[in-house]
This record gives C-alpha cells, sequence and structure tokens, in this order.
C-alpha cells in the first residue's frame, strides 16, 4: 500500500493539530477560533472538511490554480510592447494613467510596476534608512491663507535647464500658478507675482525660502531692519506678509510637489513635443486644472481669504514691482545710476534741489523713472560723462524756467527806487 504525500505550510499543520484537539472534545469551537484567529464559524467549515477529508481539508483549494485575476498573455505582451517602445522613461503611476487614458488598457500601478520591472525598465528602490523624524505641520484652514513658493532648476523640457516658479496654497495643495522661465531673479518672481495677484488676489502671507532674491542672510540684517530685499519691500507695500523658512523640510508641500512635477510633468512635456518657455508655458494653461482635480484636497473650511487687488493698488503695481534704488543729485544737476547719467530738465513738477536723495525706478519693462516726492522728475540719458562742475548758478530747479531778462535802466520798477532814493536824499539834507 502506498502512502499518499501532503505538503502542508506551517499555518496549515498548526491549524489541523488545532481541529483534531476539537474533534476530540478537547477544545471547543471558540477555544480554537481563538487559537486560528478566525470566526467560530470558519472554525466549523474547517472542522466538517477535516472529517471529510482529513488533512486534505485544510489545504487551500486554488493551490496551483491558475489565479482568477492573472493577466492573458495578449494584453501582456500589447502592455509590454507599449511600455518599451513609447512609456520606457515614465514610471509605473503615470503609465497606468497613459495606458488607461490613450488605448483603454486598464491596470493597476502595481501590475505596471511589476511587468516594467521584468523587462527591465523599473528597478525598486531600496527601502530608506531611518533619519531624523520631522513634525508634520497641519494645514492651514481655508484657502489663500498661505502660499507656498519655489522656484525648481532642472532639464524641464530640450537639453537646458531652466526654473519652474510655483505656488502651492497650503490649505487645498492646490498649484495657484506655475510659470517657467530663466531663472529666479527679482525681476522673474515680480512678474510672477503680479500675474497670480491678478488673477486670484492679494493671499495673508507667502511661505518661501532664504533665497537671496527673497532674504538678506547677511549677520547686520538681524540688527537692522531696514536691510531687506526688493522682493520685501514690495511685499510690505502691497499687503502680503513674506515668511522665510529655515529648512527645506518647513515648506516641505510645495517641495513634495516639485519632486511630483518634476517626476510627471517632464514626461508630459516630452510626450507634447514641447522645447520651449513660451510652449510650456501655454502648455501649463490647460495641465494645472487637470493635475488639480486628481491631487488637490479639501480644506477644513471653505473659505477664500484672498484680498481683492484695489483699482488704486492697481494703479501703482509697476512702480511696487520695479527695481527701487536712491540716488543722490549732484551739483550739475546729474544723477548716475548702472554706468549711465540722467541730466534733469529745468523744468519739474516739483522744487528740486542739489544733494536731493531720487528714488530710481526699474521697471519691468526696462524703463527708468526717477522719483521725488512722489512726483516723476523730467530728464534725457546722456550720451558721455558730464564735465565736472562744482559751482552752478542755478539754485534749484522749479516749475517755471528761470528767465535771464532784466528791467532796463528807465524801467518804472527801477525808477520807483531811484525816485524814493533821491526822496529820501533831500530829507536828510533838509534836516542837516
Amino acid at each position: 500500500m502506498t502512502e499518499k504525500l501532503i505538503c502542508m505550510s506551517e499555518k496549515e499543520l498548526s491549524r489541523y493539530d488545532i481541529i483534531k484537539n476539537l474533534i476530540d472534545g478537547k477544545i471547543n469551537g471558540t477555544d480554537a477560533s481563538k487559537q486560528i484567529g478566525v470566526s467560530v464559524r470558519q472554525v466549523k467549515r474547517l472542522k466538517i472538511r477535516t472529517i471529510k477529508y482529513g488533512a486534505d481539508g485544510l489545504i487551500h483549494r486554488s493551490r496551483g490554480q491558475t489565479g482568477n485575476r492573472k493577466l492573458g498573455p495578449v494584453i501582456v505582451k500589447k502592455t509590454e510592447k507599449l511600455l518599451q517602445e513609447k512609456y520606457y522613461f515614465c514610471g509605473p503611476t503615470l503609465s497606468a494613467e497613459k495606458l488607461d487614458e490613450i488605448h483603454g488598457i486598464k491596470l493597476g500601478k502595481e501590475t505596471i510596476r511589476g511587468i516594467m520591472t521584468e523587462i527591465g525598465l523599473w528597478k525598486p528602490k531600496p527601502k530608506k534608512q531611518t533619519g531624523k523624524r520631522c513634525v508634520w505641520r497641519a494645514r492651514k484652514d481655508n484657502y489663500g491663507e498661505m502660499q507656498q513658493f519655489d522656484g525648481s532648476y532642472h532639464i524641464w523640457f530640450g537639453d537646458k535647464e531652466s526654473c519652474l516658479l510655483l505656488a502651492v496654497d497650503d490649505a487645498t495643495g492646490k498649484i495657484t500658478h506655475a510659470k517657467f522661465d530663466i531663472n529666479e531673479s527679482t525681476i522673474a518672481v515680480f512678474k510672477f507675482w503680479m500675474e497670480y495677484f491678478r488673477r486670484n488676489g492679494l493671499p495673508l502671507s507667502i511661505y518661501l525660502d532664504r533665497f537671496s532674491t527673497y532674504k538678506i542672510n547677511h549677520k547686520n540684517a538681524v540688527y537692522d531692519k531696514d536691510m531687506i530685499t526688493q522682493f520685501e519691500r514690495a511685499m510690505n507695500q502691497i499687503g502680503v506678509k513674506p515668511i522665510t523658512a529655515y529648512s527645506a523640510e518647513a515648506k516641505g508641500r510645495v517641495e513634495r510637489m516639485n519632486k511630483t512635477l518634476q517626476n510627471r510633468l517632464v514626461k508630459e512635456l516630452r510626450l507634447a513635443g514641447i522645447t520651449t518657455i513660451k510652449e510650456a508655458n501655454n502648455f501649463l494653461i490647460e495641465y494645472i486644472p487637470k493635475f488639480n482635480a486628481k491631487f488637490a484636497v479639501v480644506p477644513k473650511r471653505r473659505k477664500n481669504l484672498h484680498k481683492t487687488l484695489s483699482e488704486q493698488t492697481e494703479e501703482k503695481s509697476h512702480q511696487i514691482f520695479s527695481i527701487q534704488e536712491q540716488r543722490k543729485i549732484y551739483n550739475d544737476y546729474t544723477i548716475m545710476y548702472k554706468t549711465k547719467y540722467f541730466q534733469l530738465d529745468q523744468v519739474q513738477q516739483t522744487t528740486v534741489y542739489k544733494k536731493d536723495t531720487v528714488v530710481v525706478e526699474e521697471h519691468l519693462d526696462g524703463s527708468i523713472k526717477l522719483c521725488l516726492k512722489n512726483c516723476y522728475l523730467n530728464y534725457k540719458v546722456l550720451p558721455e560723462r558730464p564735465k565736472k562742475e562744482i559751482d552752478v548758478k542755478l539754485i534749484a530747479l522749479t516749475k517755471q524756467k528761470q528767465s535771464d531778462w532784466k528791467p532796463p535802466a528807465n524801467h518804472p520798477w527801477r525808477n520807483q527806487f531811484l525816485h524814493n532814493g533821491m526822496k529820501n536824499r533831500q530829507e536828510i539834507l533838509i534836516q542837516k
């Protein structure tokens, strides 16, 4: 008589001993359910199967059979072909979305990850080592309460590095505004926020890093509150509070968003065949709403705390978002700014004296304006450096040009003083 060999796992073998004790009456169903970790009803099923089939009754009946959800060879080959030919540079999540959206192949991202791993398009990442623990800061309650802002340098499209300026709402995680530019300079940031304020209004605060565009990091700036950047000055004038972070983790939402976009947006731009900044910015107009619909969250409170941009502020926006520096007026009524000399006209809207301090405004369109006492001065650009003139007869520049005309000797004005002088002289002689 041949003996039957039964392959059982450790879990099934331990169950057999417990069910056998149950059949022998050593324990009851409740005790067996606690030992196995299943319900009493399931213990009864196992008991019946064990009595009927013996140890075979505890072996899972689907062992050795093809899974009900196993992919067919046709769909697997089609998926592999598309991944190798079209989406070889995409990750599992984005590939799964594109296969469903464009080709009608609805597979989970983990299924795609497994297929990509088998064909060598994906390498599983090693498990992270536990490092320092950062406390997760709770989101703000309302939309517009805080905007996290950052500039991300990356090869977004083409073969050259560019910068993505990105604003993310802290409460909802929405991308409120995004724009590609050459760098993260003051002018680029000013253009970004002018577009943001006109579209969304003024947020209560902006959370950003301590890059030189936003914060003076010199030790003396801690004690001298007047040492502020052009960005801080503009935000204070328009009524938005800038908050600078001391670490990347502090503004982690926008940092994480940059990582996500470096993974997804780069591939979307590549699939769209985009190679220039202008094309990329046009692409963002349609891409951002779709992205927000997928990843944005619901805030605790559904209030919009953006302040409306008033007409007065709108009119002054070009002046506020300009590079402003102070210059002294020389004795010959000239001003030097960036190696250029500006000669003030004799006729001005306000009185101008030598040594007055003038605010030079370099606007975003490249124009230069000279401001004194809230008035713009009239000037012309000199082709070369003027000759040094210490003593200038012109005392001040006024609203009317000073005339060189002098009254003649027989002018009534002169005769009046001459007549009065002779009269006084006669009175003195009479007294003598």
